[in-house]
């Protein structure tokens, strides 16, 4: 049979499939593989009775993040708040380039709306052609239209500690009942309250993996493709890729570079490009021998 790996803990592994979950183990020839079943894994497995069973495959992977280790997502819900703390609009950006990178659709969500206004984060995500969603775990305003954006995918939850991922889950999925920690007015952050990845299936074919605490995502992709393809991460960056004067254009303060010439005229907005060369900037150094991440 063929299911979703929704927990791991201390070398059982729970498989959910049609509507139930058996609790297995792992064949002895993944050790010799070196690869290790991860939540979120489409596996096969044998049934050995009722409820228990045998892993036999990982089946191809769509994608595999380190920090959360999770496999497979389709969707990352990347979730800032209005305060305690503020958004980040870096570490969005950065979060949508690795999402775009590792095959995955970034979602941005501005949550507790109830504090203030998200007009301008919001207008310049819309414009640059992400799917994005003002709304208040605690005044439940949204929540419906984000429970549909889950439908048929795995999807997992980022974002700075305290901007609400377990509020907002909880919200969308009352029988969760996810804790959820106090934001600490001496950090600005909030605890970190979720001890081990777990996958909820959530109904409408939607599987969630709540990840309180990760304010980035770590994956074991070739941190050079990353650079070279840094980019086409960023959607905005499309109509004017293979504009500019020079084919070697890093796109960050050449003349002639056709991306900068649309942030002068106000095309593609300041921040992204900032976090752009930011990124860049954090790059430079990487080449094609050196960047495999440990």
């Amino acid at each position: 049979m063929t299911g979703i790996l929704i927990k791991a803990i201390s070398g059982f592994y729970y498989v959910s499939y049609n509507d139930s979950v058996y609790e297995c183990k792992a064949r002895g020839n993944f050790r010799k593989t070196g690869i290790s079943p991860v939540v979120g894994d489409i596996v096969r497995f044998d049934l050995i009775d009722d409820t228990h069973g045998v892993l036999v495959k990982i089946c191809e992977r769509k994608n595999l993040l380190n920090r959360p280790l999770v496999a497979n997502i389709d969707k990352l819900f990347i979730v800032s708040a209005y305060c305690t703390p503020s958004p980040d609009t870096v570490m969005i950006d950065r979060l949508t380039a690795l999402a775009i990178f590792n095959n995955i659709e970034p979602i941005i969500v501005f949550n507790k709306s109830d504090m203030g206004n998200f007009d301008q984060l919001y207008n310049t995500y819309i414009k640059a052609g992400f799917k994005t969603y003002v709304i208040s775990a605690k005044k439940n305003c949204g929540i419906v239209e984000l429970k549909k954006e889950m439908t048929n995918s795995v999807c997992a939850f980022s974002g700075n500690s305290g901007v609400g991922k377990s509020s907002i889950l909880n919200a969308l999925f009352p029988t969760l009942n996810l804790k959820t920690g106090e934001v600490s007015e001496k950090l600005g952050r909030g605890r970190h309250t979720t001890r081990h990845t777990e996958l909820f299936s959530v109904g409408n074919g939607a599987f969630v993996v709540d990840t309180p605490g990760f304010s980035t995502i770590e994956t074991y992709e070739n941190l050079f493709d990353f650079k070279q393809a840094l980019p086409d991460c960023f959607p905005e960056f499309n109509d004017f890729l293979g504009q500019c004067k020079f084919s070697t254009c890093s796109h960050t303060i050449e003349k002639g570079c056709a991306i900068v010439d649309a942030v002068k005229s106000g095309d593609i907005q300041q921040s992204r490009h900032s976090s752009y060369v930011m990124l860049m900037s954090e790059l430079k150094d990487v080449t094609a021998w050196n960047s495999k991440q440990k």
